[in-house]
């Protein structure tokens, strides 16, 4: 049982790293594996297939799987999709305000909570949309897109940065997640010329995603463990922006007492449903 709660825990961070201003590294911490996570990324060989195989496996299921569902959904009821997130991201949030509350606090701490608050705040305002860029064979591109998915990957780790945010940022979220849907279709039909293609593609982006990620684990680990107090008051300020972040990239223009009511319901559905994992 606990195999498949693990395996449903991997789909919420990866459907959330599919969409953008939505944190994975938010996700963990809501559903209190961050910690071990990490500890299993920096401690890979060992714990791979204990622990880290089920999260893979539902990860997998949540970016590749459920594309097609993400973009759908995303595109035809934001506000609603964008709820169930913020609730995800408050259900979590008693049991972290539980961990900070363990460690000693002082001004440093407040300090830290805020410039980390505000930082991502301030990345979200001046951000802005890159130009989508095109995808194509060559070295030039091949080593971009590698160095493209060390970045991206690395803020999926990060709670409070959008992995997917910043492809967009950068122009390659729309083309990564084309070449993703694109890659099943293909595979679905038995277009093999076209997996072939798509996957010279995907493949360094994909290495550049698992490298990133296990330095950036490196270096949370290392934090965790010579400043713990004031790592999780910076994630506090982290998670605890999320939610502004995510509604600073939502249309809420025109929105109707309709939408309003199903956002509220999504709202506390997310909350009961990162309560529910969390408490797993």
């Amino acid at each position: 049982m606990k195999y498949l709660i693990d395996i449903l825990k991997g789909v919420v961070i990866g459907v959330a790293n599919a969409i953008p201003g939505v944190s994975g590294g938010t996700m963990m911490v809501s559903m209190g594996i961050y910690d071990d996570i990490i500890y299993c990324i920096t401690h890979l060989f060992k714990q791979f297939k204990k622990m880290l195989l089920p999260y893979f496996i539902g990860m997998a299921v949540g970016i590749v799987g459920l594309a097609f569902a993400i973009q759908y959904l995303d595109k035809n009821f934001p506000f609603q999709t964008r709820m169930v997130f913020i609730g995800l991201i408050l259900g979590g949030v008693p049991m972290l305000f539980q961990r900070v509350k363990k460690q000693k606090i002082g001004i440093a701490n407040g300090v830290v909570f805020l410039i980390f608050f505000a930082s991502i705040i301030a990345m979200q305002y001046f951000g802005g949309n890159g130009t989508d860029v095109a995808l194509t064979i060559g070295v030039l591109s091949l080593i971009k897109l590698f160095v493209v998915g060390v970045i991206a990957s690395a803020t999926m780790v990060i709670p409070g940065v959008s992995g997917s945010m910043m492809l967009m940022i950068m122009g390659y979220y729309n083309p990564i997640m084309k070449a993703i849907t694109d890659f099943v279709k293909a595979a679905t039909s038995g277009d093999w010329g076209n997996v072939l293609h798509i996957g010279a593609i995907l493949v360094p982006f994909g290495i550049g995603v698992v490298l990133g990620i296990f330095a950036i684990a490196k270096i949370i680990e290392w934090l965790l463990n010579k400043a713990e107090g004031l790592t999780y008051s910076a994630i506090l300020g982290l998670v605890i922006s999320s939610p502004v972040v995510i509604l600073m990239g939502t249309a809420l223009s025109g929105i109707g007492a309709v939408t309003i009511v199903t956002g509220i319901i999504a709202l506390v559905l997310g909350g009961i449903f990162a309560l529910k994992l969390g408490g797993e």
